[in-house]
């Protein structure tokens, strides 16, 4: 039987996968048991500016409720804060805590390595040309811009 070629789409389901995957058992190993897939979402998303209840609910496709018990986790377990809005004070922000900011530069960290790991399988420069024609495919279909990272669920 002839081997049919894997779709590109499903090349990168997996490829995602098996990164996340070995991302949260890396984290595990160095002392953040409590790091769940979902709050890498809502990190990046605070990273980049303070965030609300709505905008997390939004991003990661689920009611304002489930949204607002994934944010009080991550405020139990010090990644973000709820801090008052400058402009009205009744509205709460989601802003990234020091844990936070430490994990997400701790998740980087094991990217490098994992992309250290790839280059070693392919070449430094066709990873560095898969990560050009990738961004450019994602600029080309978003009108210019990187879209948010969201949850495929």
């Amino acid at each position: 039987m002839k081997q049919q070629r894997i779709p590109l789409a499903r090349l990168m389901a997996m490829a995602f996968r098996t990164q996340i995957d070995q991302l949260h058992a890396t984290l595990e190993e160095r002392g953040y048991h409590d790091a769940r897939p979902a709050f890498g979402f809502v990190l990046l998303a605070a990273d980049r500016r303070p965030c609300t209840i709505n905008d997390v609910a939004e991003l990661l496709g689920v009611s304002k409720q489930a949204a607002s018990k994934l944010v009080a986790a991550m405020v139990d377990a010090k990644l973000v804060a709820l801090v008052s809005d400058a402009e009205d004070a009744r509205k709460k922000r989601i802003a990234l805590a020091s844990r936070g900011s430490a994990l997400l530069a701790e998740v980087e960290a094991i990217y490098r390595q994992q992309e250290a790991r790839w280059a070693r399988v392919v070449t430094r420069a066709r990873l560095e040309a898969m990560r050009a024609d990738l961004t450019a495919i994602l600029l080309a279909e978003h009108e210019g811009a990187l879209p948010a990272v969201k949850p495929t669920w």
